[in-house]
């Protein structure tokens, strides 16, 4: 069986053009030695063509029964990661072939480059395709929602065996350019597969991939060249029209520099960007605001939960100019009638995130102002999900749920359709202690809808939506409100 496998897995790869018809013998003597092999008895004709990942599940079982690896995800991993690095193009090549394909057209360029990293494992489709998602309708138009499912859960394992194993700080993190290639180990993802392209924004060497969890179409990362922490300054801005004069067909934004409201990673200075269009982006522009010497910069209030300031212009370097003004701006601004104190005890607590894109032949940059301070009445963040809808959502609220998708945690998809079951045959979700969070809940829209008839599932799915509009009316430092509208304006005014 496994001399099947290795063949199968060497034409796939001739198929989906990761290696050529030539490199065929080449690529399954690799793939024997990862497998600590010798010799290989392939079929003359081999089966009907499968899909990659039962070729990839039949040779780790192999593995496993062999005692190659322990039977764990994080060692699996590790394995068919390996496999597959081995029939992946070197970088050179896929640099190559890359800008090759660029200098027809941008699209084309990237169409092949995200089509060979799906085709090379980088990104499981496979797993992809188990996220939950679904859209819910709100005020502030069609939010995305997702429960990732994709991103694989830590094995017990792994977590004891990788606090047992010697630390090392090689690559300092998982965004660092020294992950291409890497083999892995059991508390940090093989990367054999993964290959960057390199880039120079605002005079400075960045790289190209994509997330091997895409939230979104060609959901892609790109990468500071040196390990530094995340910083929101004039070259953010620069650096983001680099980039879209690069590639105009997508979108590029930053998390924001503070914990709370930034990423999950701040260690590392990196974008992401992809072809997708986000709630954020179809929110209309409700007032239209003007910056005194920037008058050729077309500049609103978006309807949105989130408190957003867009610019437009065809000059980049205008829309850089006023963008760092309006940074420094808030940096410093306080509001205490709003909440908004700049620093407390030397911690600053406001920042931007901002994204940028083409639309119409000119540059559109977003810049969502954010504060992360805390009180003791808050303690997670003033501007951040309250107490009452962690049974949702408690994480940080980055780039991506900025702009309208929600990323839930895994654990709502069993948890939803328990509670869906329960309501459905009249029984109470607070005698069961995995639901009994969402008991106030449930109560609240068992008031609504008649939960015993009705596909309550479903019903569950579009009142998370309507939680996370809620979520990011929480995350917004101007609330949509009189006295809101009123105290965004006069921040504006304090701008120019």
């Amino acid at each position: 069986m496994i001399d099947t496998c290795i063949a199968e897995l060497a034409a796939y790869a001739v198929r989906t053009g990761l290696i050529e018809e030539t490199d065929r013998t080449w690529a399954e003597n690799r793939l024997l030695a990862a497998l600590g092999l010798t010799d290989l008895k392939a079929p003359e004709v081999l089966p009907a063509e499968r899909p990659l990942e039962e070729i990839l599940r039949d040779i780790l079982d192999w593995a496993v029964a062999h005692g190659r690896i322990e039977d764990g995800v994080a060692s699996r991993d590790l394995l068919d990661t390996e496999l597959m690095g081995r029939l992946t193009p070197r970088p050179s090549q896929v640099v190559k072939g890359f800008w090759e394909r660029y200098a027809s057209s941008p699209e084309a360029a990237t169409d092949w480059y995200y089509q060979m990293s799906q085709d090379s494992d980088y990104i499981r489709r496979y797993r992809i395709v188990k996220d939950r998602k679904w859209v819910t309708p709100t005020p502030y138009g069609d939010l995305d929602i997702t429960i990732n499912l994709s991103k694989p859960e830590k094995d017990p394992r792994a977590i004891a065996a990788a606090r047992a194993a010697v630390q090392s700080g090689y690559p300092k993190c998982q965004l660092c350019r020294e992950n291409e290639g890497y083999a892995g180990r059991l508390d940090h993802p093989a990367r054999q597969n993964l290959r960057l392209i390199p880039l120079t924004l605002d005079g400075e060497d960045w790289s190209l991939q994509y997330s091997p969890y895409v939230y979104y179409n060609e959901h892609c990362i790109v990468l500071n060249g040196r390990h530094t922490p995340m910083k929101i300054d004039r070259s953010t801005f620069r650096r983001q029209m680099d980039f879209l004069k690069l590639f105009p067909h997508y979108f590029v934004g930053s998390n924001a520099d503070l914990p709370i409201v930034g990423g999950s990673i701040l260690s590392h200075d990196h974008f992401q960007g992809g072809r997708y269009t986000f709630a954020m982006e179809k929110a209309p522009v409700e007032q239209s605001v003007s910056f005194r010497g920037y008058e050729d910069v077309e500049a609103g209030i978006v309807k949105w939960p989130m408190s957003v300031l867009r610019l437009r212009c065809a000059d980049d370097g205008r829309l850089v100019d006023l963008a760092e003004r309006i940074l420094t701006a808030w940096r410093s601004y306080s509001d205490p009638a709003a909440d908004i104190l700049a620093q407390t005890e030397g911690q600053m607590h406001n920042t931007i995130t901002p994204i940028a894109r083409m639309r119409e032949g000119q540059f559109e940059l977003d810049l969502v102002l954010r504060n992360n301070r805390t009180t003791e009445e808050y303690p997670l963040g003033i501007f951040h999900p309250h107490a009452e809808l962690h049974h949702i959502k408690k994480e940080n609220i980055g780039l991506i749920e900025v702009m309208g998708l929600a990323v839930l945690p895994a654990r709502l998809k069993d948890e939803l359709a328990a509670l869906a079951k329960v309501l459905m045959e009249g029984g109470d979700p607070r005698e069961d202690p995995a639901l009994a969070k969402h008991a106030d809940w449930a109560q609240e829209l068992q008031q609504r809808h008649d939960l015993t008839h009705e596909d309550a599932l479903s019903v569950l799915e579009q009142e998370v939506g309507a939680v996370f509009a809620q979520v990011l009316e929480h995350a917004g430092v101007y609330k949509r409100t009189q006295a809101g509208r009123q105290a965004f304006l006069q921040f504006v005014e304090s701008v120019g």
